[in-house]
């Protein structure tokens, strides 16, 4: 019999851009915080872990790409971890320290192939220290796929906990019909919803997910301002003449029939906290349950293609 509640924690911060060290010390306090006030799962947002660099071009234009740029992204990729590595054995300490679950968004390092590449990550991690798995994003959004690779279907991840099954995809996968089925169809009671938009737009895309999956849903993004940027970057200029605050948040919980359980935070850095009841969720597919008696199969069809793709394989002799 699973537990029917769970204390959850939403995290709305951001590291010193790039800054490796800065990330972990966050992840670290703000986990103690929050786990100090009750959190069972606590959430970082979309690739807290180094950062997201919003607004840097890092020296790209159609056709061309700059020396100073290649320098920028170089620091990025130098801040990046190896999923498992040695900063997931840190965190798993952490969440080993706090019996909690972590679910944080990071930058991975290909570690497999040639190690160029960046994949925006979610990793998941158990309250005895281990890493249960990981999501890398399908799909980078627009100037994004100049700096992360593309995800496969053997990481649309869900973990079952006793609370209920967790999961979720990451920013603008979420406006993927099917990406979405194929979390549904793996039972999803909580679904994490890291991202980096912060229009009011995005709010009603959690909470059209909340309705249609009858779960919780819980939206993290960062609260990013002007001070979180290294002013040495090659390509600082790009954000001088912005705001200052970059990102504001709006991080949030809603419910499985849609409605906030903790109201979207905005212009400030903050931990949402919420007590979640998940027979809340079976309630809510008493008349909807959109991958079972709404799913008309004999119509419709989703194939998932959920093998590892490899770049080189040995051949058997």
């Amino acid at each position: 019999m699973k537990e029917r509640h769970v204390r959850v924690a939403v995290v709305q911060s951001a590291p010193i851009l790039f800054d490796k060290q800065s990330a972990l010390d966050k992840i670290a306090s703000m986990s103690r915080e929050a786990a100090g006030q009750g959190a069972q799962l606590i959430v970082f947002p979309e690739v807290f872990l180094p950062g997201y660099p919003r607004g840097l071009s890092f020296g790209t234009r159609v056709g061309s790409r700059t020396a100073e740029g290649r320098k920028d992204w170089q620091r990025y990729w130098e801040s990046a971890i190896e999923v498992p590595g040695a900063e997931t054995d840190m965190l798993g300490e952490l969440s080993k320290e706090l019996e909690v679950y972590l679910v944080i968004g990071v930058v991975e390092r290909d570690r497999e192939f040639s190690t160029g590449t960046l994949y925006n990550t979610m990793i998941y991690i158990g309250p005895d220290g281990a890493l249960l798995g990981k999501h890398r994003k399908l799909v980078p959004t627009g100037s994004e796929r100049l700096l992360w690779g593309q995800g496969d279907g053997s990481t649309l991840t869900v973990i079952d906990t006793p609370f209920g099954r967790i999961g979720g995809l990451i920013c603008w996968e979420n406006y993927m019909p099917l990406a979405r089925t194929a979390m549904y169809a793996q039972g999803i009671d909580i679904y994490i919803a890291p991202t980096a938009d912060a229009r009011d737009t995005w709010q009603a895309t959690i909470r059209h997910i909340a309705c249609e999956g009858r779960c919780f849903v819980l939206s993290c993004n960062q609260f990013a301002d002007k001070a979180t940027y290294p002013a040495d970057l090659a390509y600082y200029a790009d954000i001088e003449n912005d705001d200052d605050i970059l990102s504001r948040g709006g991080s949030a919980i809603v419910g499985p029939l849609g409605e906030y359980v903790a109201e979207p935070l905005f212009n400030q850095a903050g931990i949402l906290l919420a007590t979640l009841d998940l027979s809340q969720v079976v309630q809510s597919r008493f008349d909807f349950d959109v991958v079972g008696h709404y799913s008309r199969p004999d119509i419709f069809q989703l194939v998932v293609n959920d093998q590892k793709q490899e770049i080189v394989t040995k051949k058997v002799r």
